[in-house]
């Protein structure tokens, strides 16, 4: 699969997780346990909230990066090397 068509899966993948991250950090955000928190606690569980959509998507986010597989043949050889050699 060419990295092109990876990375709009990956975007509408991460499109719709973040949208339901969204309303589940929300809810989480308003639970009673949360409103009674002390200021610095609250204060954190925001920040984690906030944060923690980003672990997940981090292997979507490297699968989206990787290279185009060479396309067969002679393809690998026409590549040059770190000295410009192809």
């Amino acid at each position: 699969m060419k990295r092109r068509t990876r990375k709009l899966i990956g975007a509408a993948v991460m499109l719709a997780f973040v949208m339901i991250y969204a309303l589940a950090a929300m809810a989480l955000a308003q639970s009673r346990p949360v409103q009674q928190a002390e200021g610095l606690l609250r204060t954190l569980i925001y920040a984690v909230l906030g944060l923690a959509w980003a672990a997940p998507m981090m292997p979507l986010i490297k699968w989206m990066e990787r290279p185009d597989a060479p396309s067969g043949g002679d393809a690998q050889a026409a590549v040059p090397d770190r000295e410009g050699r192809a």
